[in-house]
């Protein structure tokens, strides 16, 4: 049962992954062929940083060390409960996890980029406060796609086509779905003793309550700071996607910029995805969606890989180089 487990993944991760990774750039590719004006678009892409709107540009890179700060702020506060450290490790902790989870399905490596700066007898216990900081996160995700979903489905009243060629039926089903999941996630949020109490009683599992009962000592205040971290962050991240869009000359207002990037995060959370799809299925749907208000194809894929790039690959880089001091400084020792 192992041996088929592992075989499904490696089939998965080799196989599955590259194919539709291949599909979704070929697909792309083919978008990015029939855009009007296309060597217009690509020199407004390549005098990004040096036009007339190269402020935001500029402004987009800056925002990454917000967006990431906040990260790290959430971080520092939920070792406070373990093992206190200060925000420049915390933000250390986080490049390195980003570093780790670049390259694996869904970014599961981030946990183990996470606990490289934890004594490794707090480490395990480590991973389950990174995953309620994920919890944080993905909540806010939720509920602003849901009002981005909203927002969508009264904004185009009786038009039955509104988004990615989808009726609203099946946008009201998509706004149904994670409005509830979101309902669930929350009452699980602020009740995560109820997790700890549950699998006391499991005795096949009970041996593992001593590595998430440092999550018994979450109070409310403590989650709610959490959500506005997550919610601040989340912010940041819009901000950053809505002026890249304009400086890459893809028209769209800010309202609807926000909702629609609401929602295409929401897609991103719901679907999963493997490394080297990732980008594509990004490029993928942010096209689907942002061609609704914008013809320029070559501008919303290029700040979709641009913020891959600036908000992920390079704090990727920067953990990297960290990650490897940390091996440098053990092998000296």
């Amino acid at each position: 049962m192992i041996r088929a487990r592992k075989n499904i993944k490696i089939i998965f991760r080799y196989v599955i992954a590259p194919l539709l990774g291949a599909w979704l750039f070929y697909s792309l590719y083919k978008q990015i062929k029939g855009q009007p004006d296309l060597r217009e678009s690509i020199h407004l892409i390549k005098e990004a940083p040096f036009g007339i709107q190269a402020w935001k540009f500029w402004l987009v890179i800056s925002l990454v060390f917000v967006n990431w700060g906040f990260e790290a702020k959430k971080w520092q506060v939920l070792l406070k409960t373990l093992k206190p450290v200060s925000f420049f490790t915390a933000y250390k902790s986080v490049l390195s996890g980003v570093a780790l989870s670049i390259n694996m399905p869904n970014r599961i490596g981030e946990y183990g980029g996470r606990i490289l700066y934890i004594p490794e007898g707090k480490r395990i216990r480590a991973i389950s406060l990174s995953i309620a900081g994920s919890i944080s996160q993905l909540i806010i995700t939720l509920i602003m796609g849901c009002c981005g979903l909203v927002y969508i489905i009264f904004y185009q009243g009786d038009n039955h086509t509104a988004v990615m060629g989808l009726p609203v039926f099946w946008l009201k089903t998509l706004l149904f779905l994670s409005s509830s999941a979101a309902v669930i996630i929350v009452l699980f949020y602020f009740r995560l003793s109820w997790l700890i109490k549950l699998i006391e009683k499991i005795p096949a599992a009970a041996k593992y309550v001593q590595y998430i009962s440092v999550l018994d000592n979450f109070n409310a205040k403590l989650l709610l700071r959490l959500l506005y971290l997550s919610f601040f962050r989340y912010v940041v991240f819009v901000i950053q996607y809505i002026l890249l869009l304009q400086v890459l000359d893809v028209s769209i207002l800010w309202i609807n910029g926000f909702w629609i990037i609401s929602i295409l995060f929401l897609v991103l959370a719901i679907v999963p995805s493997f490394a080297i799809a990732d980008l594509g299925i990004r490029g993928k749907f942010s096209t689907e969606l942002l061609s609704f208000y914008s013809t320029n194809t070559v501008g919303i894929i290029g700040t979709t890989f641009g913020i891959w790039f600036i908000n992920l690959f390079i704090p990727a880089l920067a953990g990297s180089l960290l990650i490897l001091g940390i091996k440098l400084f053990k092998d000296n020792s």
